[in-house]
């Protein structure tokens, strides 16, 4: 039986038969691959270590409190105050070192003008720490 290209009268062959040789440099190429380790992607680098921050506990946070009832008073922290007397307390705030929070809370039936007036007072006293108080109470009418 002849092989591909070849006669089949007995004569030797001349080529040489390349097959077992490929075989042989794959399984090579395929054990070279194998033992060469894998390479990884990592730069080692010698970091500082991390020191922690200095613990510094937060400052003891001071609410104030303006409440405007529904006989048109204006109550500083439960004190009443007028007006003017507002104004002065507003700007002693403004005077420590952290500037405390300041809450406002209109009472349901509290006047509008008032409550108006003193939104004002406060808006142009420089206060920024300002946030409404109660206003959830209020989400639905006629309650």
């Amino acid at each position: 039986m002849a092989m591909s290209g070849g006669s089949d009268d007995g004569e030797p062959m001349m080529e040489m038969n390349t097959t077992p040789l490929i075989d042989v440099l794959l399984v090579l190429l395929i054990c070279f691959i194998m033992s060469i380790p894998i390479a990884t992607h990592a730069v080692n680098i010698d970091l500082p270590a991390p020191s922690p921050p200095p613990l510094v506990p937060p400052p003891d946070p001071v609410i104030n409190k303006v409440v405007i009832t529904p006989g048109g008073e204006i109550l500083w922290n439960g004190n009443p105050v007028n007006q003017g007397g507002l104004v002065y307390q507003l700007q002693q705030t403004l005077t420590y070192s952290v500037e405390p929070e300041l809450q406002f809370e209109p009472e349901a039936q509290a006047s509008y003008e008032i409550s108006s007036q003193v939104l004002n007072i406060i808006k142009s006293s420089g206060v920024t720490k300002f946030g409404f108080v109660g206003n959830e109470r209020y989400r639905q009418f006629g309650k």
